[in-house]
């Protein structure tokens, strides 16, 4: 299996490194009355400011002129504006672009490139796409819009040092007119391809059409949901493989894991009130009329900093009395359905996969990752499995992020991808024995 590490971190560095910190709070929180207060959502999404970069001035959506989205096809640049921040010398720029929503309509999408100092190579750049974990499900919670935009990119500084265009998706309905489809494997993976479209449209980028796409939590679905996609979709491109930490796969086993803990409640939350909205689901059959009110609260705030995770904890607290109506959601229809529609499946064969997994993550449980393996060592699929003991989920894409960036590194180079599928035989079969 991959290599296990220990990690640890001070959650009085986090709390200092951040960015967002204001006065006030320094003043009124103790770092330790502050890691018990907001661990779990903490581990339950990834903070980028965990990085310790200096961040960025906060930015304004962008706005198209008119109504160009209805013009070119999916992955048509249609604004892009210079940004500032980025690491190594990067040019960086946010962009607009056209997709596909899960009704087959042309939609704008948001989101940002980064592209690396110097002349582009012969043969042209390579491209990473970043699909990143769970910011919020409101327009104004668009990554690309955040003060730490570029510390949110896990490993975007050695992706720049290897000569990778990175782009970067806000999805939909994040930064553009929503509601964010949440945890929509479609919607989620056509916007990632059409990022790296649009990524290649930008003048002198110089990018070619040879891709990896490297997500964490809702975007380690997002990823394996590239790689379903690529073909069908996007077939201009070339994939050279998928690379996810704590990806979220079995959304009904995940969702129910951890439902009586405050992250818990956050993301069902959150998922809930997107897809009522995006499918038309009967929250209603669901959430109780007395957390509804809560549930809209939660909908209404981002996530980018240790402090909006604080103000999120305030507003949940009345969930703690009163939240779902039903034993199980992912027993109750259509919400069964919608979970298992937006589950995962196995990827084609010649797809190789980089999956890294926490040994304390308590939102994505290690045994789902390693089912979800499973799948894909039975499918042929070629799977390196990074276990880091001791980290958990917030932390994981940020720990793995080095390994990550080799193993693509090395799927660019066209090396035999590694595969720790043998090993996991091995040890089910030791563990029968």
């Amino acid at each position: 299996m991959g290599l296990a590490r220990n990690s640890t971190t001070s959650w009085a560095t986090l709390a200092a490194r951040a960015p967002s910190a204001t006065a006030w709070a320094r003043r009124r929180f103790r770092p330790w009355v502050l890691a018990s207060a907001i661990a779990p959502l903490c581990l339950a999404v990834g903070i980028g400011w965990a990085a310790g970069a200096l961040a960025a001035a906060p930015a304004a959506p962008l706005v198209a002129d008119q109504n160009p989205v209805a013009v070119g096809a999916p992955g048509t640049l249609i604004q892009s504006k210079p940004d500032f921040g980025a690491p190594l010398g990067a040019a960086a720029y946010r962009i607009l672009y056209r997709s596909t929503g899960l009704d087959g309509q042309p939609i704008e999408v948001s989101g940002m490139v980064v592209v690396p100092a110097g002349p582009p190579p012969p043969g042209g750049r390579l491209i990473v796409a970043w699909a990143h974990p769970t910011t919020g499900v409101v327009e104004r919670c668009a990554p690309s819009q955040a003060r730490i935009r570029f510390q949110m990119i896990s490993g975007l500084r050695d992706m720049v040092a290897h000569g990778y265009v990175v782009a970067a998706t806000d999805y939909p309905g994040l930064g553009t007119a929503g509601p964010h489809p949440y945890l929509v494997g479609v919607s989620e993976g056509r916007a990632v391809l059409d990022s790296v479209r649009a990524a290649r449209a930008l003048p002198g980028v110089g990018a070619g059409a040879r891709f990896a796409v490297w997500g964490h939590s809702q975007g380690g679905q997002a990823a394996l949901f590239t790689g379903l996609l690529a073909k069908s979709y996007a077939p201009d491109l070339q994939l050279v493989g998928v690379a996810a930490a704590a990806p979220a796969t079995e959304l009904a086993t995940l969702m129910q894991a951890e439902i009586n803990t405050f992250a818990g409640r956050n993301l069902t939350g959150m998922t809930l009130w997107s897809w009522a909205r995006v499918y038309g689901a009967p929250i209603d059959k669901v959430v109780e009329p007395s957390a509804m009110p809560t549930v809209d609260r939660l909908a209404k705030e981002c996530i980018e900093s240790i402090f909006d995770i604080m103000a999120r904890q305030r507003t949940s607290r009345p969930l703690d009395k009163a939240f779902l109506s039903v034993p199980d959601v992912a027993e109750t229809e259509p919400w069964a359905s919608l979970l298992a529609r937006n589950t995962p499946g196995v990827l084609s064969a010649d797809i190789p996969v980089f999956l890294a997994q926490g040994t304390k993550d308590q939102i994505v449980l290690p045994e789902v990752t390693r089912d979800y393996m499973r799948r894909l060592c039975m499918s042929g699929s070629a799977v390196e499995l990074d276990v880091m003991a001791g980290v958990g989920h917030g932390f994981i894409a940020a720990k793995s992020a080095k390994a990550a960036v080799s193993w693509i590194s090395d799927r660019f180079a066209g090396l035999p991808a590694p595969s720790d599928c043998q090993s996991l035989k091995a040890a089910a079969e030791g563990s029968r024995a």
